[in-house]
Order: C-alpha cells, then structure tokens, then sequence
C-alpha cells in the first residue's frame, strides 16, 4: 500500500455563461483532460471543493456533464469527495448521496451542526477526510446558540470546532471560503467589504486544506492551505492565469508533497488592443487563432458604428468590446472615495466601466431590491 495520493479540484461552474456565451463544451472538454490525468496518475481520491455547479438550479446538460465525470471517475475506482460552494445548493448537490456513496461518490449534506467525515488509509495508517461546505454567519448561527457568532471567521471556527480532529492522524479538509489574503479574480462573489474573509487561523489542525472559491491557483499562509484554482479561465481577469489541477501526495505526519499538473483549454480567453482599424487588419488577425474567446479594447478616439457586429465577422467568439477612453472614465468615477461608496453606487460605476453607460432606472429598482434581500439574509 503506497502513499495517499489525491487531486484537488474546485470551482468547476458547470452551466456557466461567460458574457452569454456557454461554457459547458470548454468544460466537458477540461473534464475528460482530468479523466485522461487520472488514467495515468491512478489517485486514491478526487476532492471537488464547492462550486460544482454555476447557480443552485443546474441546466440539465450541466448535471448529465457532472454525471458523465463522476461515473468515469468511479469506473477507475477512484473514490471522490464534494462539497456545496456558494454558487450551489447543497440540498439539491446531495440528492441521493447515500446511494451515490455506494459507488464511492462521497456528498457532503447541507451543514446542520455537525461535519462530515470519512477515512482513508495508505502504508502510514489513516488519513480522515472532514468535508465542510459552504458556510455563511447566519447557517451556524443557530446551531451555538451560546455562542456569539457574528464573523464569518467566527462562524467557521465554531464549524471547525466540531471536528475533534486527533492530533496524532493526518487531517483533510474540504473547505469553500474566502480566506484572508486570497488574491481574487472578477469571477468570483465577495460580501461588500470584505466581510466574509475568513482568518487563517481557523483552518489550524488540517494537514491540508483543499480550498474552494477563488479562481487562481495559490496557498496562503502555508502550501497546505491551497487553493487550486478554477480548470477555465471565467474572466478576462484571469487571461495571463495558467491553469492547472493540483496533485497531493500524503507521506507520514507533518509530510505533504504538492505538484501542478497544467490544463489546457480548448479555446483560450485573449486580450487584444489597438485601433479598430487595426484589429480589422488581415495582417493582424491571421497570426491569430481565431477560434480563441477574444476581449478587445478599441483606442479609436470616437466610437466606430457597429463595431460589435462588424468585429464578429472576423472574431467569431468576441465576447466583449471596450473603448479605453470609456474604461477611463470609469476610472475616474470610482476614484474618489471609494472606500465610503454605497453598495449601489459601486454596482452603477462597475456597471459603468463593463459597458460604457450608466444604468436604468428599472436596473437600479431591481438592484436596490436585490441588495435589501442580501442584508436580510445575513442578518
């Protein structure tokens, strides 16, 4: 019996659409790669942390796509372990878990108290594998009552605090969180201001700790506490990002051995910039691969008619156009004071920058409505 091995996987978004165009062939496409990945490195485990789906009522091509992967993960005996992130529902992600364990498909329950746990074993003895999905203040709230519990830090400690994890064992955990410090991308939801940062320190006790939520690949505080990024690019922020699938591999206590393994996307996301002109330039655009997701920002000092639709003729797959000038004034309107900017007023400047018009009456009714039912929820 040789030393646990597992990939860490996360923030797949299945179903996602990235400016209206659908992602699911680039993501059954990045799935098989982790399939042929799993054919030659043969791990003892699959660790899926949170975000499996892009929103909590999956398309059903997104479902038939996870389907598709766990059945060609269980068919080469590798036993997988998901969580619920932020963008699932983890009522609906654990549906028919028990049975699916039988297969050796491992879905953590909605949290209701108490932590999951399962155990592993390699030629160093056991290994327990705790699965925590996604949490917010108010879901843990009322499982301590005795307890004040007003932080997202404080909500998962008293979380964490039900594991009685024993010292002396290897620890796993599956988290979906922000943890302080995290180097973010425009994919990702945050809490305004930064509310739902979670400190290090409340992660103490795990030999590793398989993170879910932002979309680059990074550890924080110390490369056991890692997360893995998402395996596609879902911005233009992230266009410079290499993605790639972590490895671990578990020796003895207090060993954790941890490598990259690249991904490679059927279509990349590129950014281009220059004039209109330019970009519409044969010269240019044939050293290109024009199948790639493209951004492009125009320098032209006026607006060219039907640029858009004129551009797509040759960039099949532009997902969005930009004026730098209008990116410019953007800036210029979130500058001052940001830090002191309403909820809403940094929606109408981010609204501003993305698309070069400020937003409509009917948009900002059905903002303000959206953000009131946020500051419920988290009350």
């Amino acid at each position: 019996m040789c030393a646990l091995r597992f990939f860490h996987l996360s923030d797949l978004h299945l179903g996602k659409l990235v400016h209206e165009f659908s992602m699911l062939e680039e993501q059954a496409f990045i799935l098989q790669q982790v399939l042929a990945l799993a054919r030659q490195e043969r791990p003892d485990a699959v660790l899926v942390a949170g975000d499996v789906y892009d929103r909590g009522v999956a398309p059903a091509d997104a479902l038939k796509l996870l389907d598709d992967f766990l059945v060609g993960l269980s068919g080469l005996g590798i036993r997988v372990f998901l969580i619920a992130g932020n963008h699932d529902s983890a009522e609906r992600l654990a549906f028919a878990s028990r049975l699916m364990a039988g297969a050796g498909v491992h879905i953590a329950p909605a949290y209701e108290g108490v932590l999951t746990r399962h155990m592993l074993k390699d030629e160093h003895g056991d290994v327990d594998i705790w699965m925590l999905p996604f949490l917010r203040p108010n879901m843990v709230r009322r499982h301590f009552p005795e307890r004040e519990i007003t932080t997202w830090t404080e909500a998962v400690t008293a979380a964490l605090g039900q594991a009685q994890t024993d010292p002396e064992r290897r620890n796993v955990l599956l988290a979906h969180q922000f943890v302080t410090g995290g180097l973010t991308s425009e994919s990702e939801e945050f809490a305004v201001g930064g509310a739902d940062n979670v400190d290090i320190a409340a992660f103490n006790g795990f030999d590793y700790v398989a993170l879910g939520h932002l979309h680059r690949a990074q550890y924080l505080g110390r490369e056991s506490l890692r997360y893995c990024g998402s395996p596609l690019k879902y911005s233009f922020s992230e266009a410079a990002h290499t993605k790639s699938l972590t490895v671990v591999e578990l020796g003895q206590k207090g060993e954790v051995g941890i490598r990259a393994l690249p991904l490679y996307p059927r279509r990349d996301l590129v950014e281009l910039k220059g004039s209109y002109e330019q970009m519409m330039s044969k010269s240019f655009y044939d050293q290109l691969n024009l199948d790639n997701y493209y951004r492009i920002t125009l320098t032209d000092s006026t607006d060219q008619p039907d640029a858009l639709q004129k551009l797509r003729l040759v960039y099949k797959n532009l997902m969005r156009l930009d004026y730098e000038r209008h990116l410019a004034q953007a800036r210029e309107a979130l500058a001052p004071a940001q830090a002191e900017m309403t909820p809403m007023m940094l929606f109408s400047a981010l609204y501003l920058e993305q698309n070069g018009r400020e937003l409509g009456q009917e948009q900002r009714d059905y903002l303000a409505r959206r953000i009131e039912q946020v500051w419920e929820e988290e009350a």
